[in-house]
């Protein structure tokens, strides 16, 4: 029972926002029009867990959230939003919200390419089925590590650190939940590759590759900007944009 309380307000205190929202790079109109079912939708957090992911990762994004429409049946905001995204959330655990929490936010689109209906179909299906899931215990008491806003550790390192701990720490970071619905596809995000000799007698230096599945909970939300299998759509650009109609203030 106090582990419980213990955790509960825990995971309020690194919810906590400590920073104003970032400058979003493009209207949220913009946003809205852009994106489809099945882009993962990037974030720059404000809260006291963001600061810490985006120091270990050395990235903008701090967090991750599965975009998958107003016709996804995700039911309605208390304002009558539609609810068009899933996240995992560290204090709420999984759960869907409507694209407007993020209005004010910096966001990235990350779009996976080549995914037909029935794979959209059966990522959402996946996401649904764990909707309402919470966090082990035992993670949300590792992310309180994450605090140490500059830990002696050198910067090529610092990714590692999401992989210490209780065995699976990131398990709490969003990008986990994400990138296992992937994953269930076979879609790769950035998958271990093994190199081997070819097996081809005509050609000894010849080598194959040979792709394998990374632990998802290694996943955090700067590798799905850093995939080559997800295009990055700017939505201000996917709207003619014209830089000749920018109102520059000395002209």
């Amino acid at each position: 029972m106090f582990l419980n309380w213990l955790a509960k307000h825990l995971a309020a205190y690194l919810s906590k926002q400590v920073a104003r929202h970032s400058v979003p790079t493009s209207t949220y109109e913009a946003l809205e029009k852009a994106l489809q079912p099945g882009d993962v939708l990037l974030v720059e957090g404000d809260t006291r867990i963001s600061v810490a992911i985006k120091y270990l990762t050395q990235s903008t994004w701090s967090h991750a959230a599965l975009y998958l429409g107003p016709e996804a049946g995700l039911g309605t905001s208390e304002n009558g939003q539609p609810h068009t995204l899933i996240e995992a959330d560290l204090e709420f655990g999984i759960r869907p919200l409507p694209l407007s929490f993020y209005r004010n936010s910096h966001t990235r689109i990350c779009r996976p390419v080549g995914l037909g209906d029935d794979n959209i179909h059966m990522l959402a299906d996946y996401a649904q089925s764990r909707l309402g899931n919470q966090y082990d215990l035992k993670n949300v008491f590792d992310l309180a590590r994450y605090l140490i806003s500059t830990p002696p550790v050198p910067a090529r390192h610092r990714h590692k650190l999401l992989s210490l701990g209780s065995g699976d720490p990131t398990r709490t970071i969003c990008s986990t939940f994400i990138a296992e619905g992937f994953q269930r596809l076979r879609y790769p995000i950035l998958p271990t590759i093994d190199t081997m000799p070819s097996d081809d007698p005509n050609c000894a230096d010849c080598i194959s590759e040979h792709y394998r599945i990374r632990q998802t909970s290694l996943f955090t939300p700067r590798d799905f900007d850093a995939s080559p299998y997800f295009r990055i759509i700017k939505p201000t650009l996917e709207n003619d944009f014209d830089f000749r109609a920018i109102n520059w203030a000395d002209l």
